[in-house]
């Protein structure tokens, strides 16, 4: 018999610790494999924290409502054969009274949930010497997918961080998968030589279906034998600070090839990070995804964010100081009119694939009308330059979305069918009192909707405040799902880029959305005179199966009339 310490994996990205909220066992319970052990929380997700192996509960650290932090001792297992611990006493006073049952939380993200692994022959513990084993020198171990997210079926496997022949060390990060919900690091459950890796980037891999096999100290969890399944080609992914990046090579080398950053290869790193040798820097799934299109190490990269999480801003500051970032080759002789040939196959996978799929869903099932209108914004552009030049020092500076924003508030008191959402499988239009506003924004990894909760209670500064929030939240990849669902009616600027008109596409399942377009100076009939007046054309569209073209361009006007006589929006 052995005895097992199982240590709180990584339950997100960049998350230290996590908040224990209740356990399933208590000490003296025998579990089994994969059976539920504890829920805890972190300011994402409720996660279920699952037995990695078979054996007898013999301690449990912490108490519900305590902060456990991540890679510290959770669970310790008696088990059959080595386990992974020298046999002590924990240092840990053992639990004996079951804690009473924990409520599931509304969604459950399982980032990278313990490994599935048996406990028989296990490999020694790092750096703690090595256990004896006389019965297997190096065995099989397979890392099956684990529980992603309540109900998740299967995950998209985003991008590789290792190739077959690395030597990874525990908790090291394998690959990205990315559910309906989030993506997901995959991190290594065991240290051993990676011998095939199961999946190309943007296949489907099912929960509880084979991962990554490794060759490991001790028996492993399967037998010795040939690993079955086709692996991925080592030359599919290039080493990446530790690991490597998404193996999902393009069919021709893109011209020049990539250089690595600063920092790599010996090269003294441009500016000091603050880390210690080793440590794992602290980054978004957004930023992590910029930085190996770049091709820089965010080893070498200092962060300024929360606990030294790296933001777009300091990836930006870092290629600006040194870092490098791939550039494709000069045309032949300096030339710009050398001719180009070949042609660059790119696989639209992760984010973008969802984007698409999104968009595609909305135009297949939504009739869409779109209704333009020209609206004369003067006074509301005079009103804003008096705003923004007599507000307080902790006020924001006004744009036009806020006033936009209130505009569609007021128009909507009187068609509240716009502020619904349509289920059209069950014939159920679902009318919305609060008006929940998406912003329509672009960020690193493609168009996200952040929400304004409640505009109908905000004022201009607020709602420019909570605006600027949530869409700088979407952009650094920090917003949490709340922020990123439930919108009842959304918004879509281009900002200067507005050109004269578009044609938006609704945010399904929602039955409207606004777009304003760019203001430009136009020359005008007003009182019988020719007068130059600030001008915009505002695009928007509806689903035909719930507003007619006479409600839609009702609905425009009361809107257009509120932003020509802005005084009467807050009235």
């Amino acid at each position: 018999m052995g005895r097992f310490v199982f240590k709180l994996p990584d339950v997100g990205e960049g998350t230290a610790e996590a908040e224990l909220v209740g356990w399933h066992v208590k000490v003296g319970n025998t579990v089994a494999e994969d059976q539920i052990v504890a829920d805890v929380m972190t300011d994402k997700a409720t996660v279920e924290i699952t037995a990695p192996v078979s054996g007898k509960v013999i301690a449990l650290h912490g108490e519900p409502g305590a902060m456990v932090p991540v890679r510290g001792p959770l669970v310790e297992f008696e088990v059959e054969g080595a386990g992974n611990a020298e046999e002590s006493p924990s240092v840990s006073p053992l639990r004996s009274e079951p804690p009473p049952p924990a409520s599931r939380g509304e969604e459950t993200v399982a980032a990278s949930s313990p490994p599935h692994a048996s406990g028989e022959g296990d490999r020694a513990k790092r750096g703690g010497g090595a256990l004896d084993a006389p019965q297997a020198s190096t065995g099989n171990y397979v890392f099956k997918l684990p529980d992603v997210g309540e109900g998740t079926a299967e995950a998209e496997l985003v991008g590789w961080h290792v190739k077959v022949g690395d030597a990874v060390e525990e908790d090291q990060i394998l690959a990205d998968v990315m559910t309906d919900k989030a993506t997901v690091e995959i991190t290594s459950p065991v240290a051993g030589t990676v011998v095939a890796l199961y999946g190309e980037a943007g296949k489907a891999v099912p929960v509880g279906g084979p991962l990554v096999a490794f060759d490991v100290a001790g028996a492993g969890n399967v037998a010795k034998s040939p690993v079955q399944a086709p692996s991925v080609a080592s030359g599919a992914a290039s080493p990446k600070g530790g690991g490597s990046t998404p193996a999902a090579p393009p069919k021709s080398p893109p011209p020049g090839g990539s250089t690595r950053a600063a920092g790599e290869g010996g090269k003294p790193a441009p500016a000091l990070t603050g880390r210690a040798p080793g440590e794992r820097p602290l980054a978004s799934p957004a930023v992590r995804n910029r930085a190996r299109d770049l091709g820089v190490d965010l080893t070498f990269v200092p962060g300024s964010g929360p606990a030294g999480r790296i933001t777009h801003e300091d990836l930006d500051g870092f290629i600006a100081r040194g870092g490098q970032v791939p550039t494709s080759a000069a045309p032949a002789g300096g030339s710009p009119f050398a001719r180009a040939e070949g042609t660059t196959e790119v696989k639209i996978i992760g984010l973008r694939r969802k984007i698409a799929e999104k968009m595609a869903e909305s135009v297949r099932r939504i009739p869409h009308i779109t209704y333009v209108e020209e609206i004369d914004m003067t006074a509301l552009e005079e009103l804003r330059a008096h705003l923004n030049a007599t507000k307080a020092k902790d006020q924001p500076k006004l744009n036009l979305l806020p006033f936009i924003a209130r505009a569609i508030v007021v128009a909507l008191r009187d068609q509240p069918q716009i502020n619904a959402h349509y289920d059209d499988e069950a014939g159920v239009l679902i009318q919305h009192a609060p008006v929940h506003l998406g912003i329509a924004a672009q960020t690193p990894n493609g168009l996200m909707v952040p929400v304004v909760r409640h505009a109908e209670a905000r004022d201009a500064w607020d709602t420019a405040l909570e605006i600027a929030r949530v869409s700088g939240a979407a952009k650094d990849g920090s917003a949490k799902r709340e922020e990123l669902s439930g919108s009842t009616i959304t918004i879509t600027s281009l900002g200067t880029l507005g050109g004269v008109v578009h044609t938006p596409i609704i945010n399904h399942p929602e039955v409207a959305i606004v777009g304003p377009n760019k203001i430009a100076d136009r020359v005008v009939v007003k009182d019988g005179q020719m007068v130059v007046r600030k001008m915009m054309n505002l695009s928007s569209s509806f689903d035909h199966r719930i507003v007619d073209g006479h409600d839609a361009a009702v609905f425009v006007q009361r809107i257009k009339g509120l932003l020509e006589q802005p005084a009467t929006l807050w009235m």
